[in-house]
């Protein structure tokens, strides 16, 4: 089936109807009660403390994209600084507030620090052959992202409703799930877009190829202790159950956009990498907390454990 064609226009409208039909969450429309908060804790701490530092990042994120797009489009940057960035603030707050008055152990999200890597990047973002890679990664880990923002959301959204907590599954998580997959289009749309136009030469095509199968990343997770918790989330939401297919639905677009010449080829073994190795973390963790007696969810009350869903929130770029 042949994929619909995608034009400047029609992503610029995009951006304009999410601004329009969806204005950050008013703080005064979230109901937080509860009615079982040591139920809601011990089924979802470790993913809302790990969610809400992901949605707080997004100040450095959009650091990190001012520097990774010196010649950035007027759509990108209504996207990021008008649109995405004030909904992300909002949902961070608002998970934040959640997870104090659960008594969840609060995020502690990196504002101010931008990564050598990225600082790097951006100096080679002001050649314009590389500009345009960097720009399609930049699509393709934020179609990542908010795929698995929208997945996760989803799965706490019917962990709660089946649990009676529906103040909080229809003022907080589905108000936040249903800002997601606009965002999730965006990256889509602009990415198709982008190999649509022919913007990229077959070199820089293959060059973004190779760098993507090296610089895959999991949402939030920077380090070995981040992986662990993304893995934890992962399992905790039972997104694990069938995790072929949560991984082949989080990478569909780059799937499709990338290697689609690779005929049959379900999902890039980088992913699977990825998400094999946090949730082997995960598992690592739990055994060694069985061994101490200390039980392998006391980090979600004990430390701030950090973030899930939807750089560009990788952070947002590969």
């Amino acid at each position: 089936m042949a994929v619909p064609r995608v034009d400047a226009e029609r992503i610029r409208d995009h951006v304009d109807r999410l601004g329009e039909r969806y204005p950050p969450i008013d703080l005064d429309s979230v109901d937080y009660s509860v009615r079982d908060p040591a139920a809601v804790r011990t089924r979802f701490a470790r993913a809302l403390a790990y969610m809400a530092r992901v949605e707080l990042e997004v100040e450095r994120n959009v650091l990190e994209l001012n520097v990774l797009l010196p010649g950035v489009s007027e759509i990108d940057r209504r996207f990021y600084a008008d649109v995405w960035s004030p909904q992300e603030a909002q949902h961070g707050l608002v998970l934040d507030r959640l997870a104090r008055r659960l008594k969840i152990a609060e995020p502690d999200p990196n504002l101010d620090r931008i990564p050598a890597r990225v600082r790097v990047l951006g100096v080679l973002a002001h050649v314009p052959a590389i500009q345009d890679i960097i720009r399609l990664l930049y699509y393709l880990t934020g179609a990542a992202t908010e795929k698995s923002a929208m997945l996760a959301y989803q799965a706490m959204s019917d962990g709660l409703g089946g649990m009676g907590e529906l103040a909080i599954k229809n003022t907080v998580v589905d108000a936040i799930k249903v800002q997601e997959p606009g965002h999730f289009a965006f990256y889509r749309l602009s990415a198709t877009h982008m190999l649509q136009a022919g913007v990229l030469a077959p070199w820089q095509l293959h060059l973004a190829r190779v760098l993507r199968s090296r610089s895959f990343g999991l949402v939030g997770a920077h380090t070995r202790r981040q992986r662990q918790d993304f893995g934890g989330v992962i399992v905790n939401l039972g997104m694990d159950e069938d995790l072929h297919s949560t991984i082949r639905d989080i990478v569909r677009v780059e799937n499709n956009l990338l290697w689609a010449r690779d005929h049959g080829l379900p999902v890039p073994a980088y992913a699977v990498a990825a998400f094999q190795d946090a949730i082997s973390l995960y598992h690592a963790q739990a055994t060694d907390h069985e061994t101490t007696g200390t039980g392998p969810d006391r980090v979600s009350t004990d430390h701030a454990v950090v973030r899930l869903g939807t750089s560009c929130q990788t952070s947002r770029v590969a």
